[in-house]
């Protein structure tokens, strides 16, 4: 029961110094790989880059202690990032406060989540997710978070559209417009050095070292031009009548959005009032319900008029170039090309940094550079218990659900891969377990939702990890980095991180997927490509795919089971019973031999009876039905029934019955129901061999039927010789 509870102390049973080392390198190793990729996945969450880092602060020790794989390297994954990103979205703005929090809060959910299925030791629920839906959804996933980090690769600005695809046409036009080529070439250059040292070595840091390299040249060269200015300073009369037209309209999207919080709280009040007095009106809403609903609708259409109008005013400001005069600190702006005679430029193209606030004409921010990741607060995160109530949790939790079963369904066939390599027994209750810890105790440090990484993971087995203790030796590296390298990352190009997400996600497409899915049963192949197809257009609402292939898949299988395998069986060269049909056997004319492939149920009790009558009248000399039962495991009161129906159909049309291969708990079934006694026990066989051998032999007694066809009987043919024998002995004595 200890190591139940505390499953990370049987990684000490055998432990030793040399083992320590070969961890602690493993750790190292894992973390110079997870300190950059966790704060570009961030920035994939929509959160600030240093949240990446809290998140590969507790997650990574938190799954090792309490799961049952000892190398898989838990932290920031790009497609759970993506998924977290793209669930918020509709809830608030991308980076805000509010976004933040109810990253920590999608977390949690999904760390309940998780740890309940595994304490309830339901990890089979995974199944839901077929192995099709899974890939058609990962190869799109890593479709769109590649392609989302354009504007990062061409240092570009845009809205986010409703579909993804729209979003990238408005990164291809303001990326035609004007693209920052320093930017775009420290991107380049990122990928051509993991590229490179990837092919030299796969076990090169090469992430640590594109990062650090472009960091490094990023400082030296001044990458970075940012400068603070009062509205006077900005000579363009147009671009002031802009912002100012740009922050009113945001005071007004913000004072409609407060009255209609406000009208939807008092519609909540009345109809809490009224049901209280019971004044419910049989459906029919009263006069004040009415006119509130009519307020909120009406200030939805002006918020919507606004939002659109603000969308519109940002466009055209970022569209603004403009030219600078002055020096660092003290500096005006002009369209751009039309600076003052005379006088120098102070950088090249200059352009205005608009977000969704309200922009600060005291502190306007003009960006002549490239993007960085900027200040990083040092120090550990604060420890606090994330608050969620009710409703937030009734929101985040479709969702949590989805996130929770893909992250677990990543981590498992993570773990399983390595277990195969290792050896090591691994339970997926108790992964689910650690996975849930992961989430929930990380969320209590303001990280977002995490998962099991298949490139850290790799990473740590080649480094010869041999227990969790790697894992948190790469949490106390990311502590250290924390508590005091957090400023070398300052100069860090935004480019630079979009390139270690385009990177890492080209490991998920898998084209060989949708191929595999396709010889193996077309249903699956079509299922796989329309997930993908579904979730690309749908992006970044990623939930639509999954949920579309969920149904395909649960319409297949229930089709499947109500329309099972019915086969008429014949005897082969292999002296085995086999499908006539399929293996193309000659079936004889007086037994019919049936096989039914599939459990006994509601769903499919009629299909059997229709099969059977099917073969009757394909045999207009049939004698006698043999059932196979050796596919049938499992049988319910209406399959029992039907059963029963079709052997009284049978047998009152003048026609033998017979059933052999039953299973134990189908017999069970059969005997609780008096079924079993109204077959008569000497009409079931154990096998299909004896059944066969005695049926045969029972036909031609008191018959006329012709000798010749039956000494040719395709059932005999192949049987043993000591069952042709009996049944020749048998009919010469009845001659």
């Amino acid at each position: 029961m200890v190591y139940k509870i505390l499953p990370f102390l049987e990684w000490f049973k055998d432990y030793s110094v040399g083992k320590f080392r070969i961890d602690l390198l493993a750790g190292i190793t894992v973390a110079l790989v997870l300190i950059p990729q966790s704060m570009a996945y961030a920035q994939l969450a929509g959160l600030p880059a240093y949240y990446g880092l809290y998140a590969a602060f507790l997650p990574p020790m938190i799954a090792s202690l309490f799961g049952s794989s000892r190398q898989l390297a838990t932290g920031p994954v790009a497609v759970v990032s993506l998924m977290s990103a793209a669930s918020l979205a509709p809830l608030a703005t991308a980076g805000s406060a509010e976004f933040i929090a109810y990253s920590i809060a999608l977390a949690l959910s999904v760390g309940i989540f998780q740890f309940l299925l595994g304490v309830l030791r339901l990890g089979l629920v995974v199944n839901f997710l077929s192995h099709p839906v899974v890939n058609g959804f990962t190869n799109a996933a890593a479709i769109i978070i590649a392609t989302s980090q354009f504007s990062k690769f061409f240092g570009v600005n845009v809205d986010n559209a409703e579909h993804h695809y729209e979003t990238m046409i408005r990164v291809a036009q303001a990326a035609m417009d004007y693209t920052h080529w320093p930017t775009l070439l420290f991107g380049i250059a990122a990928v051509a050095i993991m590229v490179t040292l990837r092919k030299i070595n796969p076990r090169i840091p090469n992430v640590l070292i594109a990062v650090a390299l472009t960091t490094i040249i990023s400082y030296l060269i001044g990458f970075n031009k940012d400068e603070l200015v009062g509205l006077p300073a900005v000579q363009v009369p147009e671009a002031q009548q802009k912002i100012a037209a740009f922050n009113q309209t945001v005071a007004t999207i913000n004072q409609y959005g407060d009255e209609r919080a406000k009208l939807g709280l008092q519609l909540e009040e009345l109809l809490a009032q009224e049901k209280e007095a019971g004044h419910d009106g049989h459906g029919v809403p009263s006069v004040e319900q009415v006119e509130l609903r009519s307020k909120i609708e009406i200030v939805g259409i002006h918020l919507e008029e606004a939002k659109q109008k603000v969308g519109q005013l940002r466009q055209e400001l970022r569209s603004m170039k403009f030219s600078a005069v002055g020096e660092k600190g003290n500096v005006a702006f002009y369209r751009l090309g039309e600076l003052p005679v005379g006088s120098e430029a102070y950088g090249k193209i200059w352009r205005l940094s608009v977000g969704n606030n309200p922009l600060n004409v005291e502190k306007l921010k003009l960006v002549g550079g490239g993007a960085i990741v900027g200040t990083i607060p040092e120090g550990l995160p604060k420890f606090v218990i994330p608050e969620v109530d009710g409703k937030i949790f009734l929101k985040l939790l479709p969702m949590a659900v989805i996130i929770s079963l893909l992250g677990f369904m990543e981590a498992i066939a993570i773990a399983k891969a390595m277990a195969a390599q290792t050896g090591q027994k691994l339970d997926p209750n108790q992964e689910l377990i650690g996975q849930g810890l992961a989430n929930m105790l990380g969320s209590i440090g303001s990280s977002y939702a995490v998962s099991g990484s298949f490139s850290r993971s790799a990473v740590n087995l080649q480094a010869g990890a041999v227990s969790g203790v790697s894992s948190v030796v790469t949490s106390l590296m990311v502590v250290v980095t924390l508590l005091f390298l957090t400023p070398l990352l300052y100069h860090l190009p935004q480019a630079v991180l979009a390139a270690v997400i385009m990177m890492a996600v080209i490991g998920l497409l898998n084209v060989k997927g949708f191929i595999h899915a396709w010889k193996a049963q077309w249903y699956d192949g079509a299922i796989s490509i329309l997930s993908f197809v579904v979730t690309l257009y749908f992006a970044p609402h990623l939930d639509k795919g999954i949920m579309v292939g969920v149904v395909l898949s649960m319409i297949i299988f229930l089709y499947k089971s109500m329309r099972p395998v019915v086969a008429s069986l014949s005897m082969s060269e292999d002296k085995v019973l086999k499908s006539a049909d399929y293996y193309r056997l000659k079936g004889c004319r007086h037994i019919s031999v049936v096989r039914f492939d599939g459990a006994l149920f509601f769903a499919n009790a009629s299909y059997l009876d229709e099969q059977v009558l099917k073969f009757r009248n394909e045999c207009p000399d049939l004698r006698y039905i043999l059932l196979d039962a050796r596919g049938i495991n499992d049988m319910d009161a209406s399959g029992e029934e039907a059963l029963a129906m079709l052997v009284k159909r049978v047998r009152s049309a003048g026609l033998g019955f017979a059933i052999c291969g039953l299973k134990g708990q189908v017999i069970d079934v059969m005997e609780r129901t008096g079924l079993y006694d109204e077959i008569g026990k000497e009409h079931i066989y154990a096998d299909s061999r004896a059944a066969t051998a005695d049926i045969v032999e029972k036909i031609h007694r008191g018959t006329d039927l012709p000798e010749g066809g039956c000494d040719n009987c395709p059932l005999t043919k192949y049987l043993p010789l000591e069952d042709q024998e009996n049944i020749k002995k048998a009919r010469s004595k009845r001659k």
